[in-house]
């Protein structure tokens, strides 16, 4: 495939979402809801609709939306406290990602990826003309902090985190910003802290943002997704949270690439997330996740870790292949065994083999159901 900037131009993502489609497979290989959103939100959006004027919401977003999510994030377990002027809304997280990095990176900045991580991290850095530098979590998935600070030099300018995680369903506690607090506290060091699988913490965990740090807070880009919040990823509305310093420096730049996100979406957003109940997401994805587990066990899978946050869960293979690579298996699975995923190489900017996949459970229950059936019978 054709290389841009060192990147493969069309992701692994797509061609295995494709190849499920070309094979009429059972897709758990993305994380794309295919269940209803809540007809309230179809309800907002109607009403915006219906709107005489159809205009650009102001560059930092609808004022409504702003007042709703500071009133949100007032009712979190871990409440986070916000003004006007420490929220913004912005098209998406990738996006967002994207214009935190343009904010802070000079070219030849170096900017730590901890991995496994989403796919864009890499490019997005570089067409910022940064210098990626990634660090591979430890075989468990944990982090060593001492293997982490080694991957910090005089041109470290960032470093990014996703929390709950995607891939390996890890959620940070305290106690990890506070490790990495004391790895960047005396350096000029920014985070970008993606945070858009918030609601989806299970077994009594509860999500505890980078923003609640009282030192990170300063240098931090906290970036939230309601298209993941509402299983609604097509209306294209994210929010970012920044000390008021680096908001202005975000909005100046937002201006001149998106300026603002889509206005009827922020509308009926605003309106729903007055009445929008997180525990309810909690429950809906526990309980996905939960049956995936169960019906996993009656096949050759290994699940070595059961997912703490996000919507996905990593299995083992290696009981029904020891000879094929990870990216083999996948295409093999979702060709020949009708069960499409995804394998865990494709989080590594090496490309490496594995012995995981990654499944979503954020589907409807009667494909899970039906797919795990299909493993049950066909391996």
């Amino acid at each position: 495939m054709e290389q841009i900037y060192g990147f493969t131009h069309y992701s692994f993502f797509s061609e295995m979402s494709d190849l499920a489609v070309k094979n009429n497979s059972f897709d758990l290989s993305l994380g794309l809801a295919d269940f209803d959103i809540d007809p309230n939100l179809k309800t907002f959006l109607k009403e915006a609709a219906d709107f005489p004027t159809h205009h650009y919401e102001p560059l930092a977003g609808s004022p409504l939306l702003i007042e709703s999510i500071i009133r949100y994030n007032s009712r979190r377990s871990n409440s986070i406290f916000l003004n006007q002027n420490q929220v913004t809304i912005t098209p998406c997280a990738t996006f967002t990602l994207y214009t935190a990095l343009k904010c802070i990176i000079n070219q030849g900045d170096e900017v730590i990826v901890i991995q496994p991580s989403y796919y864009t991290y890499g490019p997005s850095i570089v067409l910022n003309h940064g210098i990626p530098v990634y660090y591979n979590l430890e075989n468990d998935f944990s982090i060593s902090w001492e293997k982490l600070s080694e991957c910090i030099s005089e041109k470290t300018k960032a470093i990014i985190v996703n929390s709950p995680q995607n891939p390996t369903g890890e959620v940070w506690s305290p106690n990890d910003w506070n490790q990495l607090y004391e790895l960047i506290k005396d350096k000029e060091i920014y985070l970008i802290s993606e945070e858009i699988y918030d609601t989806y913490c299970y077994d009594g965990t509860e999500h505890y943002s980078a923003f609640l740090h009282p030192e990170l807070q300063k240098r931090c880009f906290c970036i939230f997704s309601f298209g993941k919040m509402f299983h609604s990823t097509g209306w294209k509305v994210s929010y970012l949270l920044s000390s008021e310093d680096l908001t202005a420096k975000f909005r100046c730049h937002q201006q001149y690439i998106s300026y603002s996100a889509n206005s009827p979406c922020q509308y009926a957003i605003a309106k729903y997330l007055d009445i929008f109940d997180p525990c309810q997401n909690q429950i809906l994805m526990q309980k996905k996740r939960d049956l995936f587990n169960e019906l996993i066990k009656e096949t050759p899978f290994v699940v070595e870790h059961i997912t703490e946050g996000a919507v996905f869960q990593i299995a083992n293979f290696r009981n029904i292949s020891k000879t094929m690579t990870d990216v083999e298996f996948s295409k093999w699975l979702t060709v020949d065994k009708g069960v499409a995923c995804l394998p865990l190489s494709a989080f590594y900017n090496s490309g490496n083999n594995s012995d995981y996949v990654r499944f979503s459970f954020a589907k409807n229950n009667e494909l899970i159901i039906n797919a795990m059936e299909h493993l049950r019978k066909n391996l």
